[in-house]
């Protein structure tokens, strides 16, 4: 693939999330691109992240990588809708229904598509299938984050 994946366009600043980051060297480091009017990312969970039945992902990593390409969704997203920059989103709300069990060391496929961009808050559904099997879905609501220099003041 020659186009640049989402996560590519993120800040420095914003690069290092444990699921997306392109600059944490421990992280997933997924990457989602459009595939049309929807969002893909292709990811291989290898057995160190095995849930509670041998052979299977735990439900910690499902969400994770639902939640990272979500954001990567609302980000590319609103940008096309713009015709602006990429810029980053956070999880404001995240919920994940898991339909089957989800294997390891298979490609995972994760799917976005959003629904309803409304100033900064994205809404975007998602699905997860491993070889061509539906193993959970979830919705996300994204906030992006404000410009300003720096990262986000720390809560008092």
């Amino acid at each position: 693939m020659t186009e640049k994946a989402f996560q590519e366009h993120y800040p420095d600043e914003f690069a290092n999330c444990y699921g997306c980051g392109r600059l944490n060297e421990h992280g997933l480091q997924i990457k989602s691109y459009w595939d049309g009017d929807e969002t893909v990312c292709h990811f291989t969970p290898d057995s160190k992240y095995t849930g509670g039945f041998p052979g299977f992902l735990y439900g910690g990593m499902i969400a994770s990588l639902i939640d990272c390409h979500g954001a990567a969704t609302a980000s590319a997203a609103k940008a096309r809708a713009e015709g602006k920059p990429i810029s980053r989103f956070v999880t404001a709300s995240l919920k994940v229904d898991f339909r089957a069990p989800t294997p390891i060391n298979t490609e995972l496929t994760i799917r976005g598509k959003a629904t309803e961009i409304k100033g900064r808050k994205v809404l975007v559904d998602l699905t997860l299938t491993a070889c061509g099997k539906l193993c959970a879905e979830g919705s996300a609501v994204m906030v992006q984050i404000p410009d300003g220099p720096g990262p986000l003041p720390e809560k008092k």
